[in-house]
């Protein structure tokens, strides 16, 4: 995101990871990121990702890294490398899907992206852990979309 030459604020950033598991994991079941999210005052924020902006230690180790092409100057993500994204472990569907997450994102002010992000999903958690069940719109084969993303969740986590 922050590569992409505009400005990104981390509520921007946070919401982009969640629009777009929420979209993929409606179209495919599938999330992109598979992160834990957590229903706070501003909406959803998927917990690994936020850890991972922020340059953690045990991220940045388990990223076998030192440091990260990117700081987080107050609320906003600042580029400090021209390293190349690396975008090969993403499908096709995935970068799509997080290429229209970040429009929208970007779009919106503060308030729209809180507003947009406080729906069923957020509200089932009364400010805990958001369940990826309760993401889903409603479809014809809810029953066999729920069995399914509880069968494979274990295996789809960040």
């Amino acid at each position: 995101m922050a590569s992409q030459g505009v400005p990104v604020d981390l509520h921007a950033a946070l919401k982009t990871a969640y629009f777009a598991d929420k979209t993929h994991l409606n179209e495919h079941l599938q999330p992109i990121f598979g992160a834990t999210y957590k229903a706070m005052k501003f909406g959803p924020v998927p917990l690994e990702i936020y850890e991972i902006i922020k340059g953690e230690s045990l991220r940045l180790w388990e990223l076998g890294r030192t440091q990260l092409p990117w700081t987080l100057d107050g609320y906003n993500i600042r580029l400090l490398a021209n390293e190349p994204v690396n975008v090969d472990a993403l499908s096709i569907s995935e970068i799509d899907h997080l290429e229209r997450a970040f429009s929208r994102s970007c779009k919106m002010s503060f308030t729209e992206r809180t507003a947009a992000t406080h729906g069923h999903d957020w509200q089932a958690a009364n400010g805990g852990t958001m369940r990826y069940e309760h993401m889903l719109d409603e479809r014809d084969d809810m029953n066999d979309a729920v069995a399914f993303i509880q069968e494979t969740a274990r295996h789809i986590r960040l």
